[in-house]
């Protein structure tokens, strides 16, 4: 910094104001130091930065199965509104969900020396886990359910299942089927709860949820099941991955989509507009989730964070998979 001082013939707290974007400096003498720091290459040490500020400017997020279009879509949104307030991202991608792997986690990121944690918790065992954990640094839970005295962000997934049981009823479909996540995930059991509400409401008869995991072959599983019910007109996916395989096997079977059965998925990946026939689905707006996330645990760095819970509404996204009865 002396040096870049010394180049753009300006004192060393100007250099740093100049670094911190303060207003009270002209735009000509901001010029020169930026055009000194271009010229010698100047980059800040982070770290002696953090010793003199106590804030390392970076954040940990810790994070489940991102192999899933969800769960990675949640860490871009969480990283690239970590990028917009000036913060780098460490990620920590587990496998073991459970007390011991939570802990072993949030310890790693600890003595990076972060400022914050986000704990994208989409499983009820990641959720329990994180709520029973003593913590000592600021930290937010994404679709956490219910995890103790850690704020929660998470998309109204009882929302989005009641979104999609309703457009099908409204179609004049008598009853929905519904392929259900794992039953270890809260998104999974949200959905299933949207359904089963919109159902009730209606007062139509509930069919027994398929299960599925997530991927596409379970989905084709539980769409050769379906094909071979001579009642079923309707039925919600409870992602587009295992829609897609539902698909597949109503072709294969000779079911025609939505001449016979209408079908409604959940996500809106970007393949679903391009799948045979477009998907109809229900989108999440991780974009959303990530900037209030990370709003949110900012305003715990701050010292203005308390015990919050912000719920992220879900879009209904009508394509051409469904069809009046």
């Amino acid at each position: 910094m002396a040096d870049v001082a010394r180049e753009a013939g300006v004192s060393h707290q100007t250099v740093s104001r100049v670094l911190n974007e303060h207003p009270n400096v002209r735009g000509e003498t901001r010029t020169r130091v930026l055009e000194a720091i271009d010229k010698l290459g100047y980059r800040r040490n982070l770290v002696a930065r953090a010793l003199v500020t106590r804030h390392s400017r970076t954040l940990g997020v810790v994070s489940f199965d991102t192999t899933l279009y969800g769960p990675a879509s949640t860490v871009y949104g969480i990283e690239q509104a970590a990028r917009a307030a000036g913060y780098f991202v460490s990620i920590v991608s587990l496998k073991s969900i459970d007390r011991s792997g939570v802990r072993d986690a949030l310890d790693y990121l600890a003595d990076q020396g972060v400022d914050g944690i986000v704990v994208v918790a989409p499983q009820r065992s990641a959720a329990q886990a994180l709520a029973d954990l003593p913590l000592d640094i600021p930290a937010v839970a994404v679709e956490g359910g219910e995890a103790g005295d850690v704020p929660v962000v998470c998309v109204d997934q009882v929302e989005g299942g009641r979104l999609a049981t309703e457009h099908l009823l409204s179609l004049g479909h008598e009853t929905v089927w519904h392929v259900r996540g794992p039953s270890d995930w809260l998104e999974a059991e949200g959905r299933v709860a949207g359904w089963r509400a919109a159902l009730q409401a209606a007062g139509r008869e509930t069919p027994e949820p398929l299960a599925g995991d997530w991927s596409p072959r379970s989905g084709y599983e539980a769409g050769r099941r379906l094909a071979a019910m001579r009642d079923v007109s309707a039925v919600f996916v409870a992602n587009d991955q295992m829609a897609l395989g539902v698909l597949r096997a109503f072709t294969e079977q000779g079911v025609r989509v939505p001449g016979q059965v209408s079908v409604v998925g959940f996500d809106d990946i970007p393949e679903s507009e391009f799948f045979s026939p477009p998907l109809t689905t229900v989108r999440q707006d991780f974009g959303a989730v990530g900037r209030h996330s990370i709003g949110m645990l900012l305003r715990q760095i701050e010292g203005g964070g308390e015990h919050e819970r912000l719920v992220v509404p879900p879009a209904f996204v009508r394509r051409a998979s469904t069809a009046p009865r």
